[in-house]
């Protein structure tokens, strides 16, 4: 995959797959980039799944905080990483002990781990980076 230029197709057939999402380094401060995405995915019907050691056991939007992935009582579908570009290794790698694991990984803007990215496509995940789908919805399905 050329991460440079994805198709717009692409990217809208992994936003149409996928409900259940962990969003990792969600925050619970307003104005940070992280909550408002969660709270739009959560108004777009996604399940949310907020990732933040800090944070675990405290609610971010009604949602349950979990300390890590593996925390996560359900599986999920997509890997949603608010950290920088070097932490999003770890998180990959630990995206990639799941079972069952997650069918995309999706860097957030800013983000982008080409070595990461490698080691997800390895494993049969569909990887995106340096976007981020509250952008992607509303300029590929108008809402």
């Amino acid at each position: 995959m050329d991460h440079d230029a994805y198709p717009d197709e692409w990217i809208a057939d992994i936003l149409k797959s996928v409900r259940r999402i962990a969003l990792v380094g969600a925050s619970p401060k307003p104005e940070r980039p992280s909550h408002e995405v969660m709270a739009f995915l959560l108004s777009h019907g996604y399940e949310v799944f907020p990732v933040n050691p800090g944070q675990a056991g405290k609610e971010i939007l009604g949602q349950r905080v979990h300390a890590s992935l593996a925390d996560i009582p359900e599986p999920v579908d997509m890997v949603d990483i608010f950290r920088n570009s070097e932490a999003a290794g770890g998180i990959v790698d630990e995206a990639l002990k799941l079972d069952p694991l997650p069918r995309v990984i999706w860097m957030q803007l800013g983000v982008r781990n080409d070595e990461a990215a490698r080691r997800a496509e390895t494993a049969g995940l569909k990887v995106v980076m340096n976007r981020c789908p509250k952008i992607e919805i509303p300029r590929l399905f108008g809402r």
